[in-house]
């Protein structure tokens, strides 16, 4: 369980194991307001995340509230998405794509 949004993204890279990523590849922004951004290259290689704003195929923005509630499986990503709590600019089947990672 991540304490905050920083350290979900810290831990990222070590959570998904080979083979969880194969045929995804691409890359996201994450957006979380009062939190900051980081940049998520997804490769059939693994996980890189950068802190910052990066070139991204998706953009997904919420509240730093919410996306702890997501990552933390407080809260389903769906849901979050259909009350407007989670919002996705770009490439939706790249999103989609998100919650087998996660």
């Amino acid at each position: 369980m991540a304490a905050s949004v920083k350290e979900f993204f810290d831990a990222l890279p070590g959570r998904i194991g080979p083979g969880k990523t194969t045929g995804v590849n691409t890359t996201y922004l994450f957006d979380i307001e009062g939190a900051g951004q980081w940049t998520v290259a997804v490769t059939d290689d693994g996980v890189d995340v950068q802190e910052g704003a990066g070139d991204a195929a998706c953009t997904i923005s919420a509240s730093e509230e919410t996306m702890l509630r997501v990552v933390n499986g407080d809260q389903n990503a769906t849901s979050a998405y259909m009350t407007g709590k989670l919002k996705v600019k770009g490439d939706m089947g790249a999103a989609m794509k998100l919650q087998k990672l996660f």
